[in-house]
């Protein structure tokens, strides 16, 4: 496989991670199967949205809260419909703009258009209403780590770790304002041993706010693992912003979303091995392997996992032919478009982009 086409491959499967990450809950409508879901034997909230519009990605984390709440409901179904994919679809139901929000109630596809805020808790209200159900949002429990006086040494000066603090204060408006975007931080970044996202309470734990020079709110510090005496941070606070500011500094390769990106598990001074192993005559495999091994073998944390990888899959191509790295690339993109679980998606995400040095043309 060439290599414009492996990232081809990548890119398209990043999309659909993307679009996925919001809809474990959420029930995916098309052409095919919306007059089998929508109009039986139960109500339907639907969402017709494009992938590229900036309104329905900001409705998205909503809008998989109401489903995840909703998904015992056996008598209502929260669903959506990509109108750029069944174009004819939206049509049908009228639908000129994105973001547009339908109720179809039980037995019937004469919708009725949704038109109140946006937010998990309004669209739940409207469903209860329409739908005769009395649920509430859950609350997802929060991914940031919450320091006080009496765990804040012990988190934040372990060198294994790199740590984000938000000093911040209940009463503080722009604390507020931040909130959502720092918990998507956390979330982004749950499955990263070595990086945490905390805040503590500078108004309840005033010793730690005058320890660090906090005067104003919110203040972020980071805490490498080389610098327990921390670093301000004066980065930008929307998500991306933390987002880059945390790969650059920590050396992690996530998206807002929390998946790997295409880079993760890649090692440069493995890859010149890699070249040497592909192009080399079988004959002399063998030796490569084992300059890659050595290679390999002093490597140490994160890196070191990734180097047994790359030893797994020459091993693999040398015993299974030219073709194995390809094919494998191939399953795992098939593995990793179906619904797993996040740790399950990180594993394949690795496996794969470390394959697809092996089924690059060099």
């Amino acid at each position: 496989m060439s290599r414009s086409r492996i990232c081809l491959a990548l890119a398209a499967l990043a999309l659909l991670l993307v679009a996925s990450a919001f809809a474990d809950d959420v029930v995916v409508l098309t052409e095919e199967n919306f007059e089998k879901e929508v109009g039986k034997d139960r109500g339907a909230l639907v969402e017709f949205y494009a992938p590229w519009c900036g309104h329905c990605k900001k409705l998205a984390p909503e809008y998989e809260k109401l489903a995840a709440s909703f998904k015992r409901a056996k008598s209502v179904l929260i669903g959506k419909v990509d109108c750029d994919e069944h174009k004819s679809l939206c049509s049908k139901y009228g639908v000129s703009g994105y973001p547009t929000i339908q109720w179809f109630p039980k037995g019937s596809l004469e919708p009725k258009k949704y038109d109140g805020a946006r937010t998990a808790e309004a669209l739940a209200a409207y469903v209860n209403i329409e739908g005769g159900t009395n649920v509430k949002i859950v609350a997802a429990p929060s991914n940031v780590v919450v320091l006080t006086s009496d765990n804040f040494d012990e988190i934040v000066n372990d060198e294994t770790k790199n740590v984000l603090v938000e000093f911040y204060a209940p009463w503080c408006g722009h604390c507020k304002n931040l909130a959502p975007t720092y918990e998507k931080v956390a979330t982004a970044f749950k499955l990263e041993e070595d990086v945490v996202i905390a805040n503590v309470d500078a108004d309840q734990y005033k010793d730690l706010a005058e320890k660090y020079g906090v005067s104003g709110y919110p203040t972020l510090k980071f805490f490498p693992k080389n610098n327990k005496a921390g670093d301000d941070y004066d980065g930008g606070r929307d998500l991306d912003d933390f987002v880059t500011f945390i790969n650059e500094k920590c050396g992690t390769n996530r998206d807002a979303n929390g998946q790997l990106t295409s880079k993760a598990g890649i090692l440069e001074e493995l890859n010149t091995l890699v070249k040497e192993f592909v192009t080399a005559k079988n004959e002399e495999k063998k030796a490569v392997l084992k300059r890659l091994e050595e290679e390999a073998d002093k490597l140490k944390g994160s890196s070191a996992r990734y180097g047994k990888i790359y030893v797994k899959a020459a091993k693999s191509c040398s015993e299974k032919g030219s073709d194995y790295a390809k094919n494998e690339v191939l399953r795992l993109d098939r593995m990793l478009a179906k619904s797993i679980s996040a740790a399950k998606a990180d594993e394949f995400t690795l496996k794969r982009n470390i394959l697809s040095t092996f089924a690059s043309d060099h």
